[in-house]
């Protein structure tokens, strides 16, 4: 009952934010997304083909994991960058007189959001149409929550902070990618798959484990605004980030393996 009225009082905070011209920036935006995706996608092929020898060696499921993970990139960069400046250049979230931190956004930070959207959509539907070659269920269960919360913010205008300090995280994604890329390339002993390593377990370090425990710190010191969040938004922000928080633990502890098998390798090769 208590999730049903919630529901309710969610949508109200929608229908209450929400303008003809909102909607038509926020389907837009969306679309963007999609056909971000796809223009890549076909763009990471012709320009592999052409600059990368090893490419037209891989299989066909090799050739679409490699493609795919060039518009996971390249949306990693672009929604990365654009956390760092609504974080610590823009003004937009700094405690002010002028409203609650909670509630701001703006049409940039909506177009981040809102391409955001698309991207996680467009990449969730290659992998459940190619399950499992593209990923497992842990990451239709992180693009599903990534996409579900990311919505509700976009939709609402509320606790936009929160999603960018977690779209912030997607700085690492690069990393994951060029490591995949080196291992199936065959330079999985190459000075860079190394480099590329150590360079993967600091970044996850920053942006996975320790902005989780910063986010969780300016949740607590900002609960008097969160608690202001409609109802369902309120339970998701209490409820999503440990999930992912946890799932970026468990990958972390992955990565950290990976990492002390490689350098021992190494080590040894010398």
């Amino acid at each position: 009952m208590m999730w049903v009225m919630g529901i309710g009082a969610g949508l109200m905070s929608i229908a209450g934010h929400a303008t003809p011209i909102r909607e038509l920036h926020w389907l837009s935006s969306v679309f963007v997304g999609i056909l971000m995706c796809k223009i890549v996608f076909d763009l990471t092929g012709v320009i592999s083909t052409s600059f990368f020898k090893g490419y037209n060696k891989l299989n066909e499921k090799e050739k679409l994991e490699w493609n795919n993970r060039g518009f996971s990139t390249f949306h990693a960069i672009v929604v990365a960058a654009g956390s760092l400046y609504f974080l610590l250049v823009s003004d937009l979230f700094v405690d002010t007189q002028d409203g609650l931190t909670i509630n701001k956004s703006s049409t940039l930070s909506d177009t981040i959001l809102g391409v955001s959207i698309g991207y996680f959509l467009s990449d969730l539907a290659m992998i459940i149409y190619h399950f499992p070659a593209l990923g497992g269920l842990e990451y239709v269960i992180h693009h599903g929550l990534s996409a579900y919360s990311i919505s509700l913010s976009l939709l609402s205008g509320q606790a936009q902070i929160y999603i960018l300090m977690v779209l912030f995280t997607e700085s690492t994604t690069p990393f994951v990618n060029l490591r995949w890329c080196l291992d199936v390339a065959g330079l999985k002993n190459s000075k860079l798959y190394i480099y590329n390593g150590v360079a993967l377990f600091f970044g996850w370090l920053v942006a996975r484990i320790i902005l989780f425990v910063f986010y969780f710190y300016h949740m607590y010191i900002h609960f008097d605004q969160v608690q202001k969040v409609f109802p369902l938004g309120y339970y998701s922000l209490l409820t999503v980030p440990p999930v992912l928080a946890l799932m970026n633990l468990f990958w972390f502890w992955k990565i950290a393996r990976g990492m002390v098998k490689t350098l021992t390798k190494a080590r040894h090769s010398q």
